[in-house]
C-alpha cells in the first residue's frame, strides 16, 4: 500500500466509448462503479421491482429491462458491446457422473450469464461473487464454470477474491471476481488486477467529512431495536460483541446460543468508528449478525449503510425501508467496482 499506484491508475480514462451490458443490476452498485470508470451500460436486468425503480430514479437515460432474465434475449447486441457484467448468484448444479458442459448448467442463472455472453460475444467479461465460490460444492462449480467458459470461447483470468478495505472502501467485504477475455483477443489483451489504495478507510471515514465525503452523513431512516435489546447492547463497548456483557445477561441475550460452539461475533456487536464496518447483510438488526451504530445505541440508518458501500449521497433507494436495507446489502461497493472497472478500461485501451 505504501508504493501504490492507485493515484495514476485513478486517471485512467477511456480511449473511446466502451459498452456493457449488466445482469443482476440490483441496486447499481457494480453498475455506478463502471460507469464511473468510464463504461457505458446499453442494457441493465434486474428482476426485484424495487431495485429496478431505484436504477430508473438515478439514471433515468439508462435502459433498465425489467423482469427474469431467463425471458430476455440478447441477440440484438451481438458484436455490439465491449463487456457482460454481472454477479450471479451461486448455485449447486445437479452432477450425474458426467463432466458438465453450458447446456447441463440449465435452471441456474450462471447458465443465464454464460447464455447472454454466448449470444453477445463481448470481448470481454466480468462476473463477481461470493468468496464461498471457491470451495463451493467442494470446488466442483468453480471446475464446472471454467470447463463452461472456455466452451464459449473465453479464456479466463484465475479468478482473484478482492478484500473491498484494500479498495477506499470502509468495510471488510470480500467478493470473487471472475474476468474473461474472447479467445480471439487474448495475444492482445493482459489483465492487471487493481492496485490497493494508500490506506484503509473506518466507519468515521465513512459517516464523517473526510476522504471519502464532503460532509458528515445526512439524516435518513432507520429500524429501531426493541426496549430490552437496546437496554442490552447500550452495555456493549466500542467494538464489542456479546462476550462483552456481564455473564448473567449474556445467558440471557444468547438463550441456547450461549451454550453452543463457535465465535458468535456477529452477536449484540458494536462497530468502531476507528475500524472498517463489518459485512454489511440485508438487514442492519438481525441477532447473528448485529450492526450496531458506534456510538448510538440503534441500527445503522439506511444512509449509512450506504455510505459504508460508497454509494454517493445523492444516490436515492426505491421501496419501503426493509427493500432498501436489502438492496444496499446485496450491492457491490460502488469504490470497489470503480477499480475494478479502471482495471477493465485500462486493459481495453491496449487494443487501440
Amino acid at each position: 500500500m505504501f508504493n501504490t499506484r492507485w493515484d495514476d491508475e485513478m486517471k485512467t480514462k477511456p480511449k473511446r466509448k466502451y459498452t456493457s451490458i449488466e445482469l443482476f443490476a440490483g441496486a447499481g452498485g457494480l453498475a455506478l462503479g463502471l460507469e464511473k470508470a468510464g463504461f457505458e451500460h446499453v442494457a441493465l436486468n434486474e428482476i426485484m421491482p424495487d431495485a429496478c425503480d431505484t436504477l430508473r430514479k438515478n439514471r433515468p437515460q439508462w435502459n433498465v429491462l425489467e423482469g427474469d432474465v431467463a425471458q430476455i434475449s440478447f441477440d440484438q447486441y451481438k458484436g455490439k458491446v465491449d463487456m457482460v457484467s454481472g454477479g450471479f448468484p451461486c448455485q449447486a448444479f445437479s452432477y450425474a457422473g458426467k463432466k458438465l458442459g453450458f447446456e447441463d448448467t440449465r435452471g441456474t442463472l450462471f447458465f443465464e450469464f454464460a447464455r447472454v455472453v454466448k449470444e453477445v460475444q463481448p470481448k470481454i467479461f466480468l462476473g463477481e461473487n461470493v468468496r464461498g465460490l471457491l470451495e463451493h460444492d467442494e470446488g466442483r462449480t468453480l471446475a464446472t464454470i471454467k470447463d463452461v467458459i472456455s466452451e464459449l470461447g473465453y479464456t479466463l483470468v484465475e479468478p482473484q477474491f478482492l478484500k473491498a478495505i484494500f479498495y477506499m472502501v470502509p468495510q471488510k467485504r470480500e467478493r470473487l471476481f471472475l474476468v474473461g477475455i474472447r479467445n480471439d483477443l487474448t495475444d492482445k489483451l493482459q489483465f492487471e488486477w487493481p492496485s490497493p489504495y494508500k490506506r484503509i478507510l473506518t466507519v468515521r471515514d465513512a459517516l464523517k467529512a473526510g476522504d471519502l465525503y464532503p460532509t458528515d452523513v445526512p439524516d435518513s431512516p432507520g429500524q429501531k431495536y426493541p426496549k430490552r435489546k437496546q437496554e442490552i447492547l447500550s452495555l456493549v463497548p466500542q467494538g464489542g460483541y456479546w462476550r462483552d456483557l456481564p455473564l448473567k445477561i449474556q445467558k440471557e441475550y444468547m438463550k441456547r446460543s450461549f451454550y453452543l460452539g463457535g465465535g458468535k461475533t456477529g452477536m449484540a456487536r458494536r462497530l468502531s468508528w476507528d475500524e472498517p464496518s463489518l459485512t454489511l447483510t440485508c438487514a442492519p438488526a438481525q441477532k447473528q449478525t448485529e450492526r450496531c451504530h458506534p456510538e448510538e445505541t440503534r441500527p445503522l440508518t439506511t444512509r449509512e449503510y450506504a455510505r459504508i458501500q460508497t454509494f454517493p449521497d445523492d444516490w436515492e433507494f426505491q421501496g419501503k425501508i426493509g427493500s432498501i436495507y436489502k438492496q444496499i446489502g446485496n450491492a457491490v461497493p460502488v469504490n470497489l467496482a470503480y477499480a475494478m472497472g479502471s482495471a477493465l478500461v485500462r486493459m481495453l485501451n491496449k487494443l487501440d
